[in-house]
């Protein structure tokens, strides 16, 4: 195994597990860390979702820990960390607490951070994120209900969460390619910084920084600073690439679940919606008083017709979030509905429902847990950073797993097209 991967939430993994197996790499995606009796043999990477993004710091790294431990254990040579392209963190953590556990398990002492993925409009410029052309803090980013992100100088963001010191390797730098890369490393690393973040504005930047950081044992970003690291492992990996078109998926009835709140999620609801798919939004201050329930969901779904997706959603505008949240809790508003989504997902095998498409990285977690989901062979990609995906033990499903933040407009649409 050339690449064991960790990735912090689920769907984060997914597009890291896409990234990979495009660029050549034979991959496998686990929900969670990987059975022991799962064969890994003939990966080249692996793989491993976890649902750490939003824990407790402690909490966040001994999870990482055991999957890291797991995937050195299977063979893996090099090991990556996985977080979101909009650096979702609080002031805690966890990205730089991760970090900082794993730099000594790998006995390293440097690695980068680059969360950039330019094909959906995130890149980093001396050291500050954009999200399509504009600063992250003044981007929809600012109002995530869990991770609200107020500061676009990643520097100072990850320096906040780390007692290690961070340093930056800037634009002339990584457009100079990879040798003078390598050098920056070197000359970010003999000035006692400890992680560099990494501008990127192109797919070109990403593949340069792969190839100039794939000796490290530490490698930590964004899907997209993977692109370049398949190249450099290429000499003894096995075919791999992942589907560009049609996916065989099993025969049943098709459902979205929607849970993110994100703009784009909220504009791929507006989509459904205006053409016409049926659609039943779930309300938070209702589940928690009782006056609806998954059973009634459920209820719902079943009455609506077979030839086509159903929508059930609790997408809400940024300041319908915050009304609940004042009500219930940041924490226990996205539970209560996460678990609604959760035991509706637990039942849709048993109803005929085999094809789903989930919006929203903390409800695809909660959502193939309840479906009791491990393993994922990795399909075509829907829009970039999302593939269709088919399970590899339990229910035979197909499942679009989408971040929030990811997708074109017409994505709850158009999806279906690529499945036979």
């Amino acid at each position: 195994m050339k690449l064991g991967c960790i990735a912090d939430d689920l769907t984060g993994a997914t597009d890291l597990a896409l990234m990979l197996a495009r660029e050549g790499l034979r991959t496998i995606q686990t929900i969670g860390v990987p059975r022991p009796e799962l064969d890994l043999a003939d990966a080249d990477a692996v793989v491993v979702a976890l649902k750490s993004r939003t824990n407790p710091a402690q909490e966040a790294i001994d999870l990482s820990l055991i999957a890291a431990k797991a995937l050195k254990q299977a063979g893996a040579q090099h090991l990556f960390f996985k977080y979101c392209s909009t650096f979702d963190s609080t002031d805690e953590g966890n990205i730089g607490p991760v970090t900082e556990a794993l730099l000594p398990f790998t006995e390293s002492d440097f690695t980068l951070a680059c969360p950039a993925f330019p094909a959906n409009g995130r890149t980093v410029y001396k050291g500050h994120l954009f999200v399509n052309g504009v600063l992250l803090h003044e981007s929809s980013m600012k109002d995530h209900p869990l991770t609200p992100m107020r500061d676009s100088n990643l520097v100072r963001v990850l320096q906040r969460q780390t007692n290690l010191s961070v340093g930056l390797v800037s634009y002339d730098d990584v457009e100079a390619g990879p040798d003078a890369i390598r050098s920056a490393f070197h000359r970010e690393r003999s000035a006692g910084h400890r992680i560099a973040i990494v501008d990127a504005l192109n797919d070109a930047h990403l593949r340069d920084i792969g190839l100039a950081a794939a000796d490290f044992p530490l490698i930590t970003g964004g899907s997209g600073v993977a692109m370049g690291l398949p190249a450099a492992y290429r000499q003894g990996a096995r075919s791999g690439h992942a589907s560009r078109t049609g996916f065989e998926a099993p025969a049943g009835r098709s459902v979205i679940l929607a849970g993110s709140c994100s703009t784009a999620t909220r504009g791929q609801v507006r989509a459904a919606l205006d053409a016409g798919i049926p659609a039943l939004r779930l309300d938070a201050m209702e589940l928690a008083s009782g006056a609806t329930d998954a059973q009634a969901a459920l209820d719902w779904l079943k009455a609506q017709p077979a030839s086509g997706p159903a929508l059930i959603y609790s997408t809400a505008t940024p300041e319908e979030v915050l009304a609940v949240q004042s009500k219930l809790g940041r924490m226990n508003a996205g539970e209560i509905v996460e678990n609604t989504l959760a035991e509706i997902a637990k039942a849709l095998p048993a109803l005929g429902f085999t094809r789903l498409i989930v919006a929203g990285g903390e409800t695809s977690g909660a959502v193939v847990n309840a479906l009791d989901v491990d393993a994922l062979a990795i399909g075509p990609e829907i829009d970039p950073g999302v593939p269709w995906t088919r399970s590899l033990a339990g229910s035979d499903l197909a499942l679009a797993l989408k971040s929030g933040n990811f997708g074109a407009p017409d994505f709850f649409l158009k999806a279906w097209s690529m499945l036979r």
